[in-house]
C-alpha cells in the first residue's frame, strides 16, 4: 500500500486559499444565506415525508427528487451491476450523508456504532443496534442480521471515518468483512462547488447547514460486481483487497492510515501552540508576533534583536533587524550602534511620525548628556556590565533632571 501523509487525506479550511473563488464566494454568500433558509423550511418536510411513506420505490423516487430541491444530487453508475442478493455493501466514507444517498438508491441499513442513540439516531437514518458496546457482541449481532431473511442488507465504512475523497482511502477495518463470506463494493465520490465537503471538527449538524449553503453537492455511486473471500484469505487480507479495488474505481490510494492516525492528528493541530513567553513587555508584542511568522532563520535574527533591544531599549526593532541581517551577531550590532549613534536616530526618524517624534525628542535631549560608557563596546562580559550599568545611571539623572524642569522644583527640594 502507498503511504499517504495525514494533511492530504482532510480539509482543515471550510473556504478555498484561492482569490478568484474566495471572491466568487464572497458575491455567493448573500444568495447562499437565503438558500440554506428556505431549504431548512423544505428539510423539514422531507423528514416527513421519509417519515409518512412506506419503504417503497415511489418513497425513494420522491424523497430523492426533494433532497435534489436541498441541493443533494444523486447519479449512480453499472446500476446492472448492483446485486440483489448480496447481504453486504461495502463503501468508502465521504461525508456524514453518505448512508442517506445510498439508501436513496436501494433499501439498506447501517448501524450506528457510536454517537446519538434512540429517536436522534433513527431520525439520521440509522440502524441502532441493542447491544453492548463492545467489539465482539456488535460483529455476533451483525452476523445475525446478515444470515436473516427478508431483510434489507447492511451497508458498511469500513474506513470507520469520513476523508476528504480526493487522495486516499483510510485502511479498511478487517472485522466489517468477517459478517459474510461475499460482500458488494460500492464507489463513491462526492463533488461540491466554492467550499470544502467537511472539516475534522465539525457536528454533522453544522454540516448539513453547509450543505444547504452550498449551490448543490453531487454524490457520484459507482455499483462494483460483488466480489467473495478467497479459501485460505485471511480476513485483513480482504479488507485489503477491497480497499484496492475502491482506490482503483476511484483514481485514490490506498493507505496505512487508521481512523486512530486522524484523531492523534486532529490531537496534535489543537494542542500545538507557539510557545510565548510568560513575562510579556509592549516593546517586545511586536517581536514576538514576527517570531511566530517567519521561518527559522529570520526567527533566530528576531531573537538576537530582542537580546539587542534589552540593551539598547531606544533603538527601534527596525534598524536592530537590519544590522543584525549584515553581522549575525549580537555583540557586533551594539558595536555599530552605539558608534554610529547619529546614523541610527536618522533612521529611526523615517519610521514612523509618531513614535518616531518621540524618539527624537527624547534622543535629543539625551545625546549631550547619555554617551557610551567606554568608546568602543566591552570585550568582557564584566567590561559590558559596567557600561551598561553607567548608561542606567545616566538614563535615571536624566529623568530625574526632566521632571525636576518641568515641575519647578529646586535640586534640593527633590531630596
Amino acid at each position: 500500500m502507498e503511504t499517504r501523509g495525514v494533511e492530504d487525506m482532510f480539509d482543515f479550511r471550510r473556504f478555498p486559499r484561492d482569490t478568484i473563488i474566495l471572491l466568487l464566494l464572497l458575491v455567493y454568500f448573500p444568495v447562499g444565506i437565503c438558500l440554506m433558509l428556505i431549504r431548512i423550511f423544505i428539510g423539514v418536510h422531507v423528514f416527513l415525508v421519509s417519515c409518512a411513506l412506506p419503504e417503497s420505490f415511489i418513497r425513494r423516487f420522491i424523497v430523492r427528487i426533494m433532497c435534489s430541491v436541498l441541493g443533494m444530487h444523486v447519479r449512480q453508475r453499472n446500476q446492472r451491476s448492483r446485486d440483489k442478493n448480496t447481504k453486504l455493501y461495502i463503501c468508502n466514507h465521504v461525508t456524514d450523508f453518505d448512508h442517506n444517498i445510498i439508501n436513496l438508491l436501494t433499501p439498506c441499513n447501517t448501524p450506528q456504532l457510536e454517537g446519538s442513540t434512540g429517536f436522534l439516531c433513527w431520525a439520521r437514518g440509522f440502524m441502532e443496534i441493542h447491544s453492548s458496546s463492545v467489539q465482539g457482541a456488535i460483529t455476533e449481532t451483525l452476523q445475525r442480521y446478515c444470515t436473516s431473511e427478508g431483510i434489507p442488507p447492511l451497508l458498511l465504512f469500513p474506513e470507520e471515518d469520513t476523508t476528504n475523497g480526493r487522495a486516499g482511502l483510510l485502511k479498511f477495518s478487517s472485522w466489517p468483512f468477517s459478517l459474510t463470506d461475499s460482500i458488494q463494493p460500492v464507489a463513491l465520490r462526492v463533488t461540491r462547488p466554492l467550499i470544502t465537503l467537511s472539516t475534522p471538527e465539525s457536528s454533522w449538524l453544522m454540516e448539513l447547514l453547509w450543505t444547504f449553503f452550498a449551490p448543490c453537492t453531487v454524490y457520484h455511486v459507482s455499483w462494483l460486481p460483488s466480489i467473495s473471500r478467497q479459501d485460505g484469505e485471511s480476513m485483513q487480507e480482504f479488507a485489503n483487497k477491497v480497499q484496492e479495488l475502491l482506490a482503483g474505481e476511484l483514481g485514490l490510494v490506498s493507505t496505512k492510515i487508521t481512523k486512530a492516525d486522524k484523531a492523534e492528528h486532529i490531537k496534535r493541530k489543537r494542542h500545538t501552540t507557539p510557545q510565548t513567553s510568560t513575562h510579556v513587555r509592549p516593546a517586545s508584542i511586536g517581536l514576538g508576533f514576527m517570531v511566530q511568522s517567519l521561518g527559522t532563520d529570520d526567527r533566530q535574527i528576531a531573537k538576537m534583536a530582542q537580546q539587542v533591544k534589552d540593551v539598547l531599549p531606544h533603538v527601534p526593532l527596525n534598524v536592530i533587524t537590519k544590522d543584525l541581517a549584515k553581522t549575525n551577531c549580537v555583540d557586533a550590532t551594539i558595536t555599530n550602534l552605539l558608534e554610529n549613534k547619529e546614523e541610527t536616530l536618522t533612521e529611526a526618524t523615517g519610521a514612523s511620525s509618531l513614535g518616531s517624534s518621540r524618539n527624537n525628542s527624547f534622543s535629543s535631549g539625551l545625546a549631550p548628556t547619555i554617551k557610551p560608557a567606554a568608546k568602543c563596546f566591552g570585550k568582557s562580559p564584566a567590561d559590558r556590565h559596567l557600561s551598561l550599568k553607567e548608561r542606567k545611571e545616566a538614563l535615571y539623572n536624566f529623568a530625574r533632571r526632566r521632571y525636576i524642569e518641568k515641575h519647578g522644583l529646586d535640586q534640593e527640594d527633590s531630596h
